[in-house]
């Protein structure tokens, strides 16, 4: 897929890799509940899609300040990829909010 400016690692169809675009650009664009709408809908076709839910908790912690569900869905990524580096450190940098180590 080189119309993809990324490897595409978690192996995601086209229609996928699509839709996590759109919703990336959505939340630089700062329309959050559009973005929100668009990754959640994802969830709901695959629930351990990893870029999804790294996208989510990222949206949920640093747009919406909602560290707990940051946090949680950190979790969820790190027990579906324990070495995932990037996620065990967002989620080091959310739990210093809700007080969980």
């Amino acid at each position: 897929m080189s119309d993809h400016p990324f490897e595409n690692t978690y192996d995601l169809s086209n229609e996928q890799l699509i839709k996590l675009e759109e919703a990336e650009e959505e939340m630089l664009r700062n329309n959050l509940g559009k973005s929100e709408e668009i990754l959640l809908e994802m969830l709901e076709d695959d629930d351990e899609c990893i870029p999804v839910l790294n996208n989510l908790a990222h949206l949920y912690g640093r747009h919406f300040s909602d560290f707990e569900k940051a946090v949680e869905l950190y979790d969820k990524v790190l027990s579906l990829e324990p070495d995932n580096a990037w996620a065990r450190d967002a989620r080091r940098r959310y739990q210093r909010y809700v007080g969980r180590d």
